[in-house]
């Protein structure tokens, strides 16, 4: 493959975007919702949460192949490191209303955990251990060969 090619399919990657849920506050304290294919684009097959990261610690340092997913944070704050083989992106979550699509192809890792903060994942699939890359080299090899988005993509 030239690597003409492979720029024209970098570039083709499907971009993460900060997600805004909608929710109702009252006096009784607030209320968020997310529904699959409206407020995230894909049907949600998996959900899972991550809590009492020690300080200082981070979590993921991988890819994935196609799986969708969107961040959200329930509690506390949090930042998300995303690179594409090319370029870095940051992104700091830190209200209840918030979330980051992530589609796949990205490698990313999670980080900068405020005291008590919970993540969230919605995930596009049931969990699979050969649609994770955990190498970087690995991620920067497979992304020049232009597999990303092998799957089927559902976004924007």
């Amino acid at each position: 493959m030239k690597a003409v090619e492979v720029k024209v399919l970098l570039k083709t990657l499907p971009k993460p975007r900060m997600l805004e849920f909608p929710g109702v506050t009252d006096t009784r304290g607030s209320l968020y919702f997310v529904e699959a294919r409206n407020h995230v684009p894909f049907d949600i097959a998996r959900v899972y949460y991550i809590n009492d990261v020690p300080n200082g610690e981070s979590r993921g340092w991988h890819a994935h192949k196609t799986l969708q997913q969107a961040l959200v944070v329930l509690s506390g704050s949090f930042e998300v490191e995303l690179n594409d083989g090319e370029q870095s992106f940051k992104f700091q979550l830190m209200k209840a209303n918030q979330g980051l699509y992530l589609p796949p192809g990205y490698w990313r890792g999670i980080n900068n955990f405020a005291s008590g903060s919970v993540l969230l994942a919605l995930t596009s699939a049931y969990y699979d251990p050969d649609d994770y890359i955990r190498d970087y080299d690995e991620y920067l090899a497979w992304r020049r060969q232009g597999q990303i988005g092998t799957g089927s993509l559902h976004a924007d």
